[in-house]
């Protein structure tokens, strides 16, 4: 079996950007996407160890050139204290979702059963719902909601991804 790729589509790239903690970084950043057309898939705020500080992960498209093109954007913002693309390096990046979908008596267990498979947890539960709280890689969170459509999901709640730069070099 072969898989077709679309080559019309630009990657997807996963940026960290270290700011000072305060909200006109946040809005400085999302005026640079907004002014220049640029598109963000998904966006995250967290603050950082250093309590001064905060990191923003963001998903975006384009080619290398666009890519090169917002980083030197970012990196010209007062707030930004560092940019770093975790494309293309060895990083640990997770999405969390909950996931509200419509139970019965007759398909519970099955829905159940998915989301032991996906590693998910309940984290609501009623007579005709159950919520799941579940974690990983987006392409993991989209199967997930891909296998409970048709049983019915009422609501989705995403994050988006957060990323770091993996710090554990394998040399062999």
């Amino acid at each position: 079996m072969s898989v077709q790729v679309n080559t019309d589509v630009a990657p997807r790239h996963t940026l960290s950007v270290l700011v000072s903690h305060n909200l006109n970084a946040f809005s400085r950043i999302i005026g640079i996407f907004s002014g220049k057309g640029f598109e963000i898939d998904s966006i995250s705020l967290g603050p950082e160890a250093d309590p001064g500080q905060a990191r923003i992960t963001l998903t975006t498209s384009g080619d290398e050139k666009v890519i090169e093109q917002i980083c030197k954007l970012l990196h010209n913002v007062v707030d930004v204290i560092k940019v770093t693309d975790l494309t293309h390096k060895k990083s640990i990046a997770r999405e969390l979702a909950l996931v509200k979908v419509v139970t019965n008596p007759n398909n519970r267990s099955d829905i159940m059963m998915i989301a032991q498979a996906f590693r998910s947890k309940v984290v609501d539960i009623s007579g005709e719902k159950l919520a799941f709280e579940v974690t990983g890689q987006s392409d993991k969170i989209d199967a997930f909601i891909d296998v409970l459509k048709p049983y019915g999901i009422t609501e989705v709640a995403r994050t988006g991804s957060v990323a770091l730069k993996r710090e554990f070099q394998n040399t062999n």
